[in-house]
């Protein structure tokens, strides 16, 4: 920024911290696997980033929970999706990952989907081959659309984007209906369709994913999923970078954190009357401030108030 004499001026780091980090697609080129933390919102984005990971995943299925408290049946909306990618990329600069489920409707929904979720703040979204409405990977009783009507989708999407270095993850959910090699014919396709990550969600054996690996390591990053309680034995991101796979996620791992966090806490109260018996398992009022940064963010705003010095040069203002 330039002030009114025309001296370059630098941002305050609480400014600077929301620009966009190094690119998501340098990063998987390294052959150490990436893992990215499932986020649900603005908070649990922050304090994953502040726990030193370098990319997060903002899942469907995690907002379906904590904004409708609802099962990830297709139920939430692209712009749903939007606002809270939004509201993650104005408090975080870490590569986002977004669950774009299928991209709400067709080739057209697809590009319309790459195109709000890039300007929100994507650094990468994920489509899938499932029909509408769709459900939690993990779940039974999926269908999946044609082969090639996905494969449109996925050109349509890259036509859209307004950045190579916005990615496209293309998962395909076709374990569970067609078997493993059919799925992996899928992401094979997909990746000719210029996907830049394949994912194929609910292998349910070792062994799957490591065929995977074997069979496809070498044409685009993979991506593993590891759901607690899942169809997939959960595994350490270093064994399944063994196995080939260069990005590991953990997307719902948060919200059940939370959610059985939250269901003690609640149990406590109302048993007791008072929050005391479980003060140490909760921050105080001056914690949470200092987690979430409230004392910055005061005295940011205070450079901005008359003679808070926030037109001045920093030499000036030392």
């Amino acid at each position: 920024m330039t002030s009114e004499e025309g001296t370059t001026q630098t941002a305050p780091p609480e400014v600077r911290a929301t620009r966009p980090r190094a690119s998501l697609r340098t990063r998987l080129a390294s052959p150490r696997p990436l893992v990215a933390p499932g986020v649900c919102d603005a908070l649990t984005a922050s304090i994953a980033t502040a726990a030193g990971f370098e990319a997060i995943y903002l899942s469907g299925a995690s907002i379906a929970y904590t904004r409708l408290g609802r099962p990830d049946i297709g139920l939430v909306s692209m712009a749903e999706v939007g606002d809270v990618i939004a509201q993650i990329r104005d408090r975080v600069a870490t590569p986002m990952i977004v669950d774009a489920d299928t991209g709400y409707g067709n080739a057209l929904n697809a590009q319309r989907t790459m195109r709000h979720f890039e300007r929100a703040g994507a650094s990468a979204i994920q489509l899938e081959d499932q029909t509408f409405p769709k459900r939690c990977g993990h779940l039974r009783d999926k269908g999946v659309i044609p082969l090639a009507e996905m494969a449109g989708k996925i050109r349509a999407a890259a036509d859209a984007r307004a950045s190579d270095e916005t990615l496209i993850v293309a998962r395909t959910d076709a374990v569970a209906v067609e078997g493993m090699n059919a799925a992996m014919d899928r992401a094979e396709a997909y990746a000719e369709a210029g996907a830049d990550v394949l994912f194929v969600e609910a292998p349910r054996k070792r062994e799957d994913l490591a065929e995977i690996g074997r069979r496809m390591g070498h044409l685009r990053p993979l991506l593993a999923n590891m759901v607690e309680g899942g169809m997939t034995p959960v595994d350490t991101a270093e064994n399944l970078g063994r196995l080939g796979f260069r990005l590991v996620i953990f997307p719902g791992g948060i919200v059940r954190a939370m959610a059985r966090t939250a269901r003690d806490y609640y149990a406590s109260l109302h048993a007791h009357g008072t929050t005391a018996p479980f003060s140490d398992r909760m921050f105080d009022f001056d914690g949470l401030n200092a987690l979430i940064g409230t004392p910055e963010m005061i005295a940011l705003g205070e450079r901005y108030q008359p003679g808070g010095g926030a037109g001045r040069r920093d030499e000036d203002a030392a």
